[in-house]
């Protein structure tokens, strides 16, 4: 009975540091701000993470694989797949903003294993969409694979600093 219970501490650490994170940075977030966040004493987090940076790779990876998985869930055949991996992109922004927020985060954050992650996650999202893109019959699947990934960067910058007019759709069509 006790997994299931450190499975969910687990859990509620990791949304605790989504939130915290996205909210102050990775530099101003302390694992004792976590710990408060998820109602827990501050050497709790450390039966589950080691450190606040193993915290925050956790988080990212969990970021990446959630933005892969939605992208395989998609669809749509060659006519529609961008559009369509568009949308689905946006309602993931939309139920997970923290996450959003993570990977801008994370691409400042000077730490290895961090940059080591964000190189891992971009390169597994990279691959996967040209992949797809390649077998949908894309044409330039290379060129607009890379327009995609930009296009969806520009939009969590967008998002993180709260400047929609990056990306106003009825100025840039």
């Amino acid at each position: 009975m006790a997994k299931p219970v450190k499975t969910n501490r687990k859990e509620e650490i990791l949304e605790a540091s989504l939130e915290v994170i996205a909210e102050r940075g990775y530099y101003n977030t302390t694992t004792a701000l976590i710990a408060e966040k998820a109602g827990i004493s501050q050497p709790y987090v450390f039966r589950f993470f080691k450190t606040k940076e193993e915290l925050f790779v956790a988080a990212m990876d969990r970021a990446y694989e959630r933005i892969l998985q939605t992208f395989k869930s998609v669809d749509a055949g060659p006519g529609q797949l961008v559009s369509k991996m568009i949308e689905a992109y946006e309602e993931l922004s939309a139920s997970h903003p923290n996450e959003i927020a993570l990977q801008i985060i994370g691409i400042s954050v000077t730490e290895e294993s961090i940059r080591n992650c964000t190189r891992k996650g971009l390169s597994r999202i990279r691959n996967y969409v040209l992949e797809r893109f390649q077998a949908s019959g894309i044409p330039n699947a290379e060129r607009e694979a890379t327009t995609f990934l930009a296009r969806g960067m520009l939009c969590n910058i967008s998002y993180v600093i709260d400047l929609p007019e990056l990306i106003d759709h009825e100025k840039n069509d």
